[in-house]
Protein backbone atom coordinates (compact mmCIF):
# COMPACT_ATOMS: atom_id res chain seq x y z
CA UNK A 1 0.00 0.00 0.00
CA UNK A 2 1.00 3.62 -1.15
CA UNK A 3 1.54 5.96 2.54
CA UNK A 4 0.10 9.22 1.82
CA UNK A 5 0.87 12.16 4.45
CA UNK A 6 -2.21 14.65 4.64
CA UNK A 7 -0.48 18.00 4.08
CA UNK A 8 -1.44 21.09 5.69
CA UNK A 9 0.63 24.06 6.53
CA UNK A 10 0.03 23.43 9.76
CA UNK A 11 1.88 20.34 9.84
CA UNK A 12 4.66 20.87 7.97
CA UNK A 13 7.21 20.39 11.08
CA UNK A 14 5.89 17.11 11.46
CA UNK A 15 6.13 15.70 7.84
CA UNK A 16 9.84 16.99 7.55
CA UNK A 17 10.47 15.30 10.56
CA UNK A 18 8.93 11.79 9.40
CA UNK A 19 10.03 12.40 5.98
CA UNK A 20 13.54 11.43 7.37
CA UNK A 21 12.43 7.82 8.40
CA UNK A 22 9.15 6.83 6.29
CA UNK A 23 9.02 7.15 2.47
CA UNK A 24 5.55 8.94 1.28
CA UNK A 25 4.66 11.69 -0.70
CA UNK A 26 2.08 14.60 0.02
CA UNK A 27 -2.14 14.99 -0.50
CA UNK A 28 -4.30 17.53 -0.57
CA UNK A 29 -6.95 15.24 -0.12
CA UNK A 30 -7.80 11.11 1.44
CA UNK A 31 -6.55 8.81 -1.23
CA UNK A 32 -6.40 5.25 -1.25
CA UNK A 33 -3.84 3.33 0.44
CA UNK A 34 -2.58 4.71 4.21
CA UNK A 35 -3.28 8.01 4.83
CA UNK A 36 -1.22 9.88 7.69
CA UNK A 37 -2.57 12.75 9.61
CA UNK A 38 -0.83 14.65 12.10
CA UNK A 39 -3.04 17.61 13.91
CA UNK A 40 -3.71 20.00 17.00
CA UNK A 41 -6.48 20.26 18.56
CA UNK A 42 -7.33 23.31 16.91
CA UNK A 43 -7.72 20.98 13.62
CA UNK A 44 -9.51 18.25 15.27
CA UNK A 45 -12.51 18.99 14.02
CA UNK A 46 -12.19 19.60 10.41
CA UNK A 47 -10.01 16.67 10.30
CA UNK A 48 -12.89 14.35 11.70
CA UNK A 49 -15.32 15.51 9.56
CA UNK A 50 -13.36 14.88 6.27
CA UNK A 51 -12.21 11.34 7.37
CA UNK A 52 -15.78 10.25 8.35
CA UNK A 53 -16.75 11.23 4.66
CA UNK A 54 -13.68 9.82 2.77
CA UNK A 55 -14.98 7.85 0.52
CA UNK A 56 -11.77 5.84 -0.14
CA UNK A 57 -10.32 2.42 0.51
CA UNK A 58 -7.92 3.87 2.92
CA UNK A 59 -5.82 3.06 6.41
CA UNK A 60 -6.36 5.94 8.29
CA UNK A 61 -3.57 6.67 10.61
CA UNK A 62 -3.09 9.69 13.11
CA UNK A 63 -0.86 11.35 15.39
CA UNK A 64 0.05 14.64 16.90
CA UNK A 65 -0.89 16.57 20.09
CA UNK A 66 -4.54 16.16 19.56
CA UNK A 67 -4.70 11.97 19.02
CA UNK A 68 -1.76 11.75 21.22
CA UNK A 69 -4.06 13.40 24.18
CA UNK A 70 -7.47 11.92 22.81
CA UNK A 71 -6.62 8.82 21.50
CA UNK A 72 -10.36 6.99 22.19
CA UNK A 73 -11.92 10.42 20.40
CA UNK A 74 -9.93 10.19 17.32
CA UNK A 75 -10.30 6.45 16.81
CA UNK A 76 -14.20 6.97 16.83
CA UNK A 77 -12.76 8.32 13.17
CA UNK A 78 -8.94 6.48 12.39
CA UNK A 79 -8.16 3.15 12.36
CA UNK A 80 -4.82 3.75 14.58
CA UNK A 81 -3.35 6.03 16.52
CA UNK A 82 0.10 6.60 17.00
CA UNK A 83 0.52 7.98 20.81
CA UNK A 84 3.86 10.13 21.66
CA UNK A 85 6.52 10.51 19.39
CA UNK A 86 6.11 8.90 15.57
CA UNK A 87 10.06 8.36 14.95
CA UNK A 88 9.84 4.49 15.79
CA UNK A 89 5.90 3.84 16.06
CA UNK A 90 5.22 4.97 12.61
CA UNK A 91 7.62 3.24 10.27
CA UNK A 92 7.33 -0.26 12.23
CA UNK A 93 3.38 0.27 12.50
CA UNK A 94 3.26 1.57 8.23
CA UNK A 95 5.69 -1.85 7.77
CA UNK A 96 3.47 -4.15 9.34
CA UNK A 97 0.06 -2.92 7.69
CA UNK A 98 1.89 -2.93 4.38
CA UNK A 99 2.92 -7.06 5.12
CA UNK A 100 -0.18 -7.78 6.84
CA UNK A 101 0.74 -8.28 10.01
CA UNK A 102 -0.23 -8.00 13.64
CA UNK A 103 -0.26 -4.49 14.69
CA UNK A 104 -0.49 -5.07 17.95
CA UNK A 105 3.00 -5.86 18.55
CA UNK A 106 3.86 -2.53 17.54
CA UNK A 107 4.50 -0.23 20.81
CA UNK A 108 3.13 2.86 21.45
CA UNK A 109 0.25 3.04 19.12
CA UNK A 110 -3.85 2.08 20.04
CA UNK A 111 -6.58 0.97 18.18
CA UNK A 112 -9.98 -0.93 18.56
CA UNK A 113 -10.82 -4.31 18.68
CA UNK A 114 -14.17 -5.36 18.95
CA UNK A 115 -15.49 -2.27 20.22
CA UNK A 116 -12.80 -1.56 22.73
CA UNK A 117 -9.70 0.92 22.49
CA UNK A 118 -6.55 -1.47 23.10
CA UNK A 119 -2.91 0.33 23.75
CA UNK A 120 -0.03 -1.39 23.08
CA UNK A 121 3.32 -1.06 25.49
CA UNK A 122 4.52 2.25 25.95
CA UNK A 123 7.90 2.70 24.08
CA UNK A 124 10.93 4.14 25.52
CA UNK A 125 11.58 8.32 24.92
CA UNK A 126 13.69 8.51 21.40
CA UNK A 127 17.23 9.52 21.18
CA UNK A 128 16.96 12.53 19.13
CA UNK A 129 20.61 11.94 17.51
CA UNK A 130 19.25 8.63 15.85
CA UNK A 131 17.22 10.45 13.93
CA UNK A 132 17.60 13.51 11.68
CA UNK A 133 15.43 16.78 11.95
CA UNK A 134 14.62 16.39 8.17
CA UNK A 135 15.60 15.11 4.82
CA UNK A 136 15.98 17.11 2.00
CA UNK A 137 13.48 18.11 0.02
CA UNK A 138 11.32 18.26 2.96
CA UNK A 139 12.85 20.79 4.75
CA UNK A 140 12.03 22.00 8.54
CA UNK A 141 13.45 23.87 11.37
CA UNK A 142 16.65 22.09 13.39
CA UNK A 143 14.67 20.65 16.76
CA UNK A 144 17.23 20.48 19.33
CA UNK A 145 15.80 19.84 22.47
CA UNK A 146 12.44 17.37 23.30
CA UNK A 147 10.98 17.35 26.99
CA UNK A 148 10.13 19.81 29.79
CA UNK A 149 10.78 19.30 33.77
CA UNK A 150 8.24 21.78 34.58
CA UNK A 151 4.42 20.35 34.64
CA UNK A 152 2.57 23.64 33.71
CA UNK A 153 -1.20 22.79 33.78
CA UNK A 154 -2.24 23.70 30.13
CA UNK A 155 1.26 22.54 28.56
CA UNK A 156 1.06 19.04 26.47
CA UNK A 157 4.94 19.05 25.76
CA UNK A 158 6.10 16.99 29.23
CA UNK A 159 2.95 15.06 28.99
CA UNK A 160 4.13 14.06 24.74
CA UNK A 161 7.80 14.08 25.11
CA UNK A 162 8.47 13.56 29.11
CA UNK A 163 10.05 15.43 31.73
CA UNK A 164 13.31 14.66 31.25
CA UNK A 165 14.75 17.38 28.65
CA UNK A 166 16.54 15.40 25.51
CA UNK A 167 19.07 17.76 23.66
CA UNK A 168 20.96 16.77 20.32
CA UNK A 169 24.25 16.79 19.97
CA UNK A 170 26.43 19.59 18.79
CA UNK A 171 27.72 17.15 16.46
CA UNK A 172 24.43 16.04 15.15
CA UNK A 173 22.57 19.83 14.82
CA UNK A 174 25.86 20.65 12.93
CA UNK A 175 25.64 17.96 10.27
CA UNK A 176 22.51 19.86 9.25
CA UNK A 177 24.30 23.33 9.33
CA UNK A 178 24.75 23.49 5.44
CA UNK A 179 21.24 23.04 4.60
CA UNK A 180 20.26 26.74 5.36
CA UNK A 181 21.87 30.06 5.71
CA UNK A 182 19.08 30.85 8.53
CA UNK A 183 18.94 28.15 11.13
CA UNK A 184 16.24 28.04 13.25
CA UNK A 185 16.46 26.25 16.16
CA UNK A 186 13.45 24.83 17.45
CA UNK A 187 13.23 23.87 22.01
CA UNK A 188 10.54 24.24 24.11
CA UNK A 189 12.99 26.53 26.45
CA UNK A 190 16.30 27.73 23.83
CA UNK A 191 17.91 28.75 26.94
CA UNK A 192 17.64 25.06 28.65
CA UNK A 193 20.08 24.16 25.84
CA UNK A 194 22.59 21.20 27.46
CA UNK A 195 20.82 21.71 30.87
CA UNK A 196 18.27 19.39 33.02
CA UNK A 197 15.72 22.60 32.09
CA UNK A 198 16.36 23.91 35.77
CA UNK A 199 19.15 25.43 35.92
CA UNK A 200 21.00 27.13 32.69
CA UNK A 201 24.27 25.90 30.96
CA UNK A 202 25.44 28.71 29.33
CA UNK A 203 28.80 27.13 28.14
CA UNK A 204 26.64 24.34 26.44
CA UNK A 205 24.69 27.01 24.48
CA UNK A 206 28.20 28.93 24.03
CA UNK A 207 29.50 26.10 22.47
CA UNK A 208 26.30 25.33 20.46
CA UNK A 209 25.81 28.44 19.04
CA UNK A 210 29.61 29.32 17.96
CA UNK A 211 29.66 25.89 15.88
CA UNK A 212 27.30 26.81 13.83
CA UNK A 213 27.59 29.40 10.61
CA UNK A 214 25.08 31.95 9.14
CA UNK A 215 21.77 33.68 10.45
CA UNK A 216 21.25 31.87 13.84
CA UNK A 217 18.11 32.02 15.28
CA UNK A 218 17.92 30.81 18.69
CA UNK A 219 14.84 31.67 21.23
CA UNK A 220 12.08 33.02 18.80
CA UNK A 221 9.06 31.40 17.96
CA UNK A 222 8.69 29.41 17.34
CA UNK A 223 10.96 28.92 20.15
CA UNK A 224 10.73 30.56 23.41
CA UNK A 225 12.73 31.30 26.88
CA UNK A 226 11.79 30.80 30.24
CA UNK A 227 11.66 34.24 32.05
CA UNK A 228 14.21 32.89 34.80
CA UNK A 229 17.21 31.85 32.62
CA UNK A 230 17.29 34.92 30.81
CA UNK A 231 20.83 36.17 32.11
CA UNK A 232 23.01 38.75 31.12
CA UNK A 233 25.74 36.22 30.08
CA UNK A 234 22.70 34.66 28.08
CA UNK A 235 21.80 37.62 26.11
CA UNK A 236 25.64 38.61 25.54
CA UNK A 237 25.45 34.97 23.35
CA UNK A 238 22.46 35.84 21.74
CA UNK A 239 23.84 39.45 20.64
CA UNK A 240 27.31 38.00 19.91
CA UNK A 241 26.43 34.66 17.59
CA UNK A 242 22.73 35.16 16.53
CA UNK A 243 20.71 37.27 13.63
CA UNK A 244 17.39 37.85 15.74
CA UNK A 245 16.82 40.69 17.19
CA UNK A 246 13.55 39.30 19.20
CA UNK A 247 13.59 37.53 22.25
CA UNK A 248 10.36 35.46 22.83
CA UNK A 249 9.53 35.14 26.66
CA UNK A 250 6.63 32.47 27.89
CA UNK A 251 4.94 35.06 30.49
CA UNK A 252 1.63 33.54 30.70
CA UNK A 253 0.31 36.01 33.56
CA UNK A 254 0.90 39.04 35.35
CA UNK A 255 -0.63 37.33 38.59
CA UNK A 256 1.01 35.22 41.04
CA UNK A 257 -1.82 33.67 42.41
CA UNK A 258 -2.93 32.14 38.39
CA UNK A 259 1.29 31.61 38.07
CA UNK A 260 1.07 29.31 41.08
CA UNK A 261 -2.06 27.54 40.19
CA UNK A 262 -1.08 26.66 36.67
CA UNK A 263 2.84 25.39 38.38
CA UNK A 264 4.60 27.97 36.09
CA UNK A 265 7.42 28.11 38.28
CA UNK A 266 8.40 31.44 37.95
CA UNK A 267 6.90 34.81 39.50
CA UNK A 268 5.14 37.67 37.71
CA UNK A 269 8.17 40.12 38.89
CA UNK A 270 10.84 37.80 36.97
CA UNK A 271 8.79 38.23 34.01
CA UNK A 272 9.06 41.50 34.01
CA UNK A 273 12.83 41.68 34.89
CA UNK A 274 13.39 39.28 32.30
CA UNK A 275 12.22 42.31 29.88
CA UNK A 276 14.15 44.71 31.22
CA UNK A 277 17.36 42.77 30.76
CA UNK A 278 16.32 41.45 27.16
CA UNK A 279 15.44 45.92 26.46
CA UNK A 280 18.60 46.86 28.11
CA UNK A 281 21.16 44.17 25.76
CA UNK A 282 19.59 46.01 22.94
CA UNK A 283 17.19 43.14 21.86
CA UNK A 284 13.05 43.65 21.85
CA UNK A 285 11.42 41.18 24.44
CA UNK A 286 7.92 39.53 22.76
CA UNK A 287 6.20 38.29 25.65
CA UNK A 288 3.42 35.76 25.76
CA UNK A 289 0.03 35.91 27.86
CA UNK A 290 -3.32 33.64 28.25
CA UNK A 291 -6.04 35.06 29.28
CA UNK A 292 -9.08 33.02 30.76
CA UNK A 293 -7.28 30.28 32.76
CA UNK A 294 -9.69 28.05 34.49
CA UNK A 295 -10.08 30.46 37.93
CA UNK A 296 -8.69 33.71 36.84
CA UNK A 297 -10.35 36.71 38.22
CA UNK A 298 -10.88 39.74 37.41
CA UNK A 299 -8.13 41.05 39.43
CA UNK A 300 -6.01 38.55 37.89
CA UNK A 301 -6.75 39.56 34.10
CA UNK A 302 -6.25 43.25 35.38
CA UNK A 303 -2.46 42.20 36.85
CA UNK A 304 -1.63 40.97 33.82
CA UNK A 305 -2.98 44.41 31.62
CA UNK A 306 -0.94 46.12 34.07
CA UNK A 307 2.02 43.91 32.74
CA UNK A 308 1.24 44.30 29.54
CA UNK A 309 1.31 48.26 29.72
CA UNK A 310 4.50 47.78 31.31
CA UNK A 311 6.20 45.64 28.59
CA UNK A 312 4.94 47.81 25.72
CA UNK A 313 6.53 50.98 27.75
CA UNK A 314 9.69 48.96 28.09
CA UNK A 315 9.59 48.83 23.99
CA UNK A 316 8.40 45.15 24.07
CA UNK A 317 5.54 43.49 22.23
CA UNK A 318 2.96 41.29 23.55
CA UNK A 319 1.10 38.19 22.23
CA UNK A 320 -2.35 37.66 23.37
CA UNK A 321 -3.95 33.87 24.12
CA UNK A 322 -7.23 33.00 24.65
CA UNK A 323 -6.82 30.13 26.77
CA UNK A 324 -7.27 26.45 25.20
CA UNK A 325 -7.91 23.44 26.97
CA UNK A 326 -5.30 20.69 25.55
CA UNK A 327 -6.27 17.08 25.97
CA UNK A 328 -3.89 14.77 28.25
CA UNK A 329 -3.34 17.93 30.29
CA UNK A 330 -4.27 19.04 34.17
CA UNK A 331 -6.80 21.33 32.53
CA UNK A 332 -7.50 19.45 29.49
CA UNK A 333 -11.68 19.11 31.03
CA UNK A 334 -12.42 22.90 32.20
CA UNK A 335 -13.52 25.65 30.89
CA UNK A 336 -11.75 29.05 29.95
CA UNK A 337 -12.94 31.74 32.27
CA UNK A 338 -14.83 34.66 30.43
CA UNK A 339 -12.85 38.29 29.77
CA UNK A 340 -14.60 40.98 32.01
CA UNK A 341 -16.00 43.72 29.89
CA UNK A 342 -13.45 46.32 31.09
CA UNK A 343 -10.50 44.06 30.56
CA UNK A 344 -12.00 43.39 27.27
CA UNK A 345 -12.40 47.16 26.82
CA UNK A 346 -8.69 47.37 27.59
CA UNK A 347 -7.48 44.44 25.31
CA UNK A 348 -9.13 45.88 22.62
CA UNK A 349 -7.97 49.52 22.88
CA UNK A 350 -4.35 47.44 22.80
CA UNK A 351 -5.22 45.34 20.08
CA UNK A 352 -6.92 48.27 17.82
CA UNK A 353 -3.78 50.49 18.60
CA UNK A 354 -1.37 47.15 16.95
CA UNK A 355 0.45 46.93 20.27
CA UNK A 356 -1.65 43.68 21.20
CA UNK A 357 -0.92 40.58 18.73
CA UNK A 358 -2.69 37.11 19.09
CA UNK A 359 -3.72 33.50 17.38
CA UNK A 360 -6.85 33.08 16.09
CA UNK A 361 -8.31 32.32 19.49
CA UNK A 362 -7.13 35.20 21.02
CA UNK A 363 -8.54 38.30 19.28
CA UNK A 364 -11.93 36.60 17.80
CA UNK A 365 -12.69 34.86 21.28
CA UNK A 366 -12.10 38.25 22.91
CA UNK A 367 -14.49 40.11 20.72
CA UNK A 368 -16.87 37.13 21.74
CA UNK A 369 -17.07 38.01 25.10
CA UNK A 370 -18.02 41.91 24.16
Amino acid sequence: MLAHFRWNPRNRYSIAALGAVLDFDLAKRPEDGIMLYSFASPQARSIFREVKAARTDSVFIAGGPHPSGCPEETLEYFDYVVVGEGEEALPELVRVLENGDDASRVRGIAYKKDGKVVFTPKRENVDLDKYPPFKPPLFGPIEITRGCPWNCAYCQTPRLFGHKMRHRSVEAICKYDKFYEDKRLVSPNAFAYGSDGITPNEAAVERLLKSLSGNIYFGTFPSEVRPEFVAPKMLELLNMYCANKELHLGGQSGSDRMLKAIHRGHSAAQVLDAVELTHDAGLTPVVDFIFGLPGEREEDQQLTVDSINAIIEEGGKVRAHYFLPLPGTELAKTKPEKISPEIDKLLGKLALGGRLTGSWSDIKVLKKNK
